[in-house]
Parts: C-alpha cells; structure tokens; sequence
C-alpha cells in the first residue's frame, strides 16, 4: 500500500513498541563503553532522553553508555564529530528535527549530509508543540489570534529558542498556514523566549510542550492549540491544529539515534534492540511522559522514510517562508 506523505508520518508514529524479549541481536557485542553524543546543552528535553536511554541500555549492551554533550552550530558541531568517528557501534548521537531535517537547509557551511554521512538506528521520543500567547492579549482561541494578527499585518510577534531552532520553523509552518503577518523575534533559547512571552515583550510562541507546560499549568500564559494530530494527555482540553483548521499547520519535535554511515548492519542490529527494549519499559515510558514527550521506537527503514519525508516539509518551509541563518 502507498503511503502519502502525511501518511507516512502518522505510519511511523504509529508503530508499536517491540517488547523487550527483542531486544538481543546476534552477531556483534560493544567491546568498550559507549559514547552517546547529545549536540545540545545538558538539561534539555534532547539530554534529558538520552539520559533515560542510556542507562537502559547500558543493562542491555553490557557496557556503559555515556552521554557526552557537545553544543554549537544548532547542533552541527556534536554531529559533525560523530559523523567523523569510526562505524564501530561505539559512537551514537541524538539527532533531532532540527540536525536531521532542518540544518542541511538553513547552513550553507555544513561540511556534512546528515542523510549520507550518518545510518539510522531507531526513532526515540516525539513532543509536540503549543501555541501560547502573552495573557494580555485579546484572544481567547486560535481562530481569534488568526483573525487579529490578520488585521494587523506586521503589528504581532513571536519568540523562539533562536534562528533554525523548532520553535521557530514550527511557527513559521503555523504563519505559512494562517498565512499571517508574524514578526520573528530569536532568543538564545527557549527560556527567555517565554519569559518575554508571558512579559508581553513579545505576544506568541510556538514552544515545546516540555518548556510551557509549567507556565501553562500556573496560568502564565494562554494556550490555545497544539501541534500534534492527537490531544495532549497533559492538556485534554486544548484542541489540535486539525480541529482548528489548520491541519498543515500539525508538526512535532522528535528524537533519533544516528550512527556514522558504513557501520555494520548487525551492528545496527543491536543497537536498535537495545533501544527498542529501553523504549518499551514501563518505567522509561513514564519518565519521558512526564516531561511532556512520548517513547516512540522503529525500524532503520521506517526512520529513514521518516527523515525523507521531514526532509520535504522543513525545506518547503525554509524556501517558501524565505528563512535564512546568520
């Protein structure tokens, strides 16, 4: 059966856990600790799942899984180092939306194609986005903040984590799809992005539902729609993109982990296991879903279908919304 792209997406989030009796492969064992390469700061949703992984798998590879942080660049420079590691199996890193599908077309620099240069192993965690706008404003549902920033083009702004980052490409997808007049105004994380939110600084953010949902839940802000396709456990009462209207507008940060290109596949093999079974265990599931983000595991196949078919969306994104870094 063929898939549409959106199809594709919904397929891959979709697909069930595979119990932990998987999660042996024969044929290759880690001979030296792991080193589990994180692009960000420690602290962040990306670190903190890592983390969580780790130590699972650790159990289940019978070495240690270290997570190293190595920040720059949006999250080049910790890939570029991977990339250039030995495809033994003792390197992973923790892509993201942002280093798999988003980068390779807003730097022109990158000394690497995160497509080639690095294999897929497993998908990791998804999260999704909110909409949330300063308590000031005059607006108490989405379709009411469309109809004010329609009438007053160029008058309205929204934060984000930075240039490139997620909270800026998921509202640029939200703007091409309102097709509003928005002013983007980039912060060095997400942090005082929302605290310039919830100060009126700025009116909106699109913000990761693991940053917000504290504001949110001490009414600091105003939340008016989320981007993923379902309700949000933490948040039941706030309505999705599709039940606003704006179905192009439904997008999700995710996690996953990447080998150097030319690793072996059985040793693909196991790594993926081994992540399969952290992801299935109960206690694992529980922690990601407290910081507001969902285990989410695949094949190598389903994920690079995945990376293909993100690949698409973000770089329309980029050309139609004419975004560029500095």
């Amino acid at each position: 059966m063929r898939l549409t792209r959106r199809g594709l997406g919904a397929a891959l989030l979709s697909l069930p856990l595979l119990p932990e009796a998987r999660a042996a492969a024969p044929g290759w064992r880690p001979s030296r600790p792991l080193r589990f390469v994180v692009p960000f700061p420690a602290g962040g949703a990306t670190d903190v799942v890592a983390r969580v992984l780790a130590e699972h798998m650790s159990a289940s590879l019978g070495q240690p899984v270290v997570v190293e942080n190595r920040t720059g660049s949006g999250g080049n420079i910790g890939m570029e180092n991977v990339v250039h590691s030995a495809p033994d199996g003792h390197t992973l890193v923790m892509a993201t939306t942002g280093t798999l599908t988003i980068n390779p077309y807003l730097y022109s620099t990158m000394s690497f194609d995160p497509r080639r240069s690095l294999a897929p192993v497993s998908m990791t965690f998804t999260t999704d986005h909110v909409l949330i706008v300063n308590r000031a404003l005059p607006v108490s549902t989405a379709q009411e903040l469309v109809a004010l920033a329609r009438s007053r083009p160029g008058s309205l702004s929204f934060g984000s984590a930075g240039s490139g980052s997620s909270t800026h490409m998921v509202a640029e997808l939200f703007k091409l799809a309102a097709r509003l007049d928005i002013q983007h105004v980039p912060y060095r994380g997400s942090a005082p992005a929302l605290n310039d939110t919830i100060a009126g600084n700025v009116q909106m953010m699109l913000d990761q539902l693991p940053s917000a949902i504290g504001q949110i839940q001490a009414g600091a802000v105003k939340v008016l729609a989320i981007t993923g396709p379902r309700r949000s456990r933490l948040l039941p009462e706030v309505p999705t993109m599709a039940e606003i209207s704006l179905p192009a507008a439904e997008a999700a940060s995710w996690g996953a982990v990447m080998v150097p290109a030319g690793t072996p596949e059985p040793v693909i093999a196991t790594l993926n296991g081994a992540l399969l079974a952290a992801l299935g265990n109960g206690t694992v599931q529980e922690r990601l879903a407290a910081a507001g983000a969902d285990a989410r595991g695949s094949t190598p196949e389903a994920l690079t279908a995945y990376i293909a078919s993100e690949s698409d969306k973000w770089s329309r994104v980029i050309r139609e919304g004419r975004i560029t870094v500095n």
